[in-house]
């Protein structure tokens, strides 16, 4: 499986590609940042959001985009910029048919550091040894980027079976209850 994630920003969006299964060595394919001048309107810098996480789709082909949950910040300006790009990532992948996981910082950073309080640098250094990589990835929005596919090809894959098995499980019982219904109202 290849995925994308995607640590939502307005100046600073961290994009990266990695490759694998859980208990199988992880691939980094592809790693970077898109950045957008603040000087430039909201509108166009969304819009170049847009543009450049489409051409990573259509460049690294991942078969489902994670990308980071928008959490409270103090900072309105800054959770709404985040927000912002989050959906931007979001619709870029509905448009091009690939499934969206969200996944929380705390989350990410367990996955990846054992620890959800990890600070940026233990991330990236765990980032950096788990996908053999010789320099830590850098700015921090890459590395974290990273973290977010890891985290999703090894805990995405468990819930997503576990949100199967209860969906199947509640199809079971829905198709169970009407001829029960039918069977009490004779």
């Amino acid at each position: 499986m290849r995925v994308l994630g995607v640590d939502p920003g307005l100046t600073r969006c961290g994009l990266g590609v990695v490759s694998g299964e859980p208990g199988r060595r992880l691939t980094a394919v592809a790693y970077g940042v898109i950045r957008t001048p603040p000087t430039d309107a909201v509108a166009i810098r969304l819009l170049a959001l847009d543009v450049a996480i489409a051409e990573w789709i259509e460049t690294h082909r991942p078969d489902l985009v994670a990308v980071e949950r928008v959490f409270s910040q103090h900072n309105v300006r800054t959770v709404m910029g985040t927000a912002q790009a989050s959906a931007v990532a979001m619709l870029v992948a509905a448009r091009h048919g690939l499934p969206v996981a969200l996944h929380t910082p705390s989350e990410v950073k367990a996955a990846v550091s054992g620890s959800g309080r990890a600070d940026k640098a233990q991330v990236a250094l765990m980032v950096t040894r788990l996908l053999r990589l010789d320099v830590i990835p850098r700015p921090a929005d890459a590395s974290d980027a990273l973290a977010l596919a890891i985290c999703h090809l090894w805990r995405g894959g468990a819930t997503s079976r576990l949100e199967a098995a209860v969906a199947a499980q509640r199809a079971r019982q829905s198709r169970s209850r009407p001829a029960l219904n039918q069977a009490s109202s004779r």
